[in-house]
């Protein structure tokens, strides 16, 4: 742990959605406070989060390996997972029922912001994200802990099924009432543009009248998010109407996820994730699709 005895967190007082690395550092060691390692990486970056976690964590840490956090009894491509595959994940890491999670990554993708969406959708509430993440952490030369922690299996929760998750079916009614804005984070290159998809291939392209917040937006140049004044004037000026509701889509459902966060912090929770995404949508020959310039 990063200090023998940390000051009191009181476990009663609500958990922000993002906390700093000084606020970690301040109440790391507190009981009933669980740090999540929530790293995952493209293919295209070549990197190991289990080896990396292993060689450097924050004290304390736990490896939640969200790459295998995934249903593969679903059609849907990268969908969340069961309810009880996460259940059975939390007990194996010992979080239990009344704990507060800090999530953190080191991941070009801010895959610490599909953990947080992943459990705030079953249901768990006291979760946030370590803002600037491990990079934060190492440039303040805050000390770093290898191998793995003990950990003492808790007992599983009873999770509920994902909320705030939207079909490809609820996508397609959605083209025809224009009820919810859809919101795309990818890069424009990718949404606009035509020829093939550099990460997960088939063709560039967007759910038709869709707008677009690429996720690396939402930052400052050190990782931190932006404050929820400048997220809100970042959606404005992609023509999103912050009184309406907003549906975020991806290639797979993980950048999706920054922008719900960004939308959080921002004050706008009337939100949703397509959890498909443009890899779902764009692999069936039967969904409408636009490509090249508005």
């Amino acid at each position: 742990m990063l200090r023998e005895h940390a000051n009191d967190l009181d476990m009663s007082d609500p958990l922000p959605p993002l906390v700093s690395t000084a606020w970690l550092a301040e109440h790391a060691g507190t009981p009933e406070l669980v740090v999540l390692d929530a790293s995952w990486h493209l293919p295209a970056a070549e990197r190991d989060p289990a080896a990396e976690y292993l060689a450097g964590h924050i004290p304390g840490a736990r490896f939640l390996d969200l790459a295998s956090l995934v249903d593969k009894t679903s059609p849907v491509p990268a969908a969340l997972p069961s309810p009880n595959q996460l259940a059975e994940r939390l007990a194996e890491l010992g979080v239990d029922i009344g704990d507060k999670i800090v999530l953190y990554d080191d991941s070009a993708v801010k895959t610490s912001a599909r953990a947080w969406f992943m459990l705030r959708a079953h249901g768990v509430e006291k979760v946030a994200i370590l803002d600037g993440g491990l990079a934060k952490w190492r440039s303040e030369d805050r000390p770093l802990e290898t191998g793995e922690p003990q950990m003492q299996r808790s007992a599983a929760r009873e999770l509920s099924s994902p909320k705030r998750v939207a079909s490809k079916t609820d996508m397609l009614d959605n083209l025809a009432t224009s009820a919810r804005q859809v919101v795309d984070a990818r890069g424009a290159e990718r949404v606009f543009g035509n020829g093939t998809d550099p990460v997960h291939g088939g063709a560039n392209g967007r759910i038709p009248g869709s707008l677009n917040v690429p996720f690396g937006q939402v930052f400052n140049e050190d990782g931190t998010y932006k404050s929820p004044d400048d997220l809100r004037a970042q959606f404005e000026a992609a023509g999103v109407n912050l009184a309406r509701p907003v549906i975020t889509t991806c290639g797979s459902g993980v950048t999706a996820s920054v922008l719900l966060f960004a939308l959080q912090l921002g004050g706008h929770e009337d939100t949703a994730l397509y959890d498909g995404s443009w890899l779902e949508w764009s692999s069936d020959p039967e969904t409408p699709k636009a490509a090249g310039p508005e």
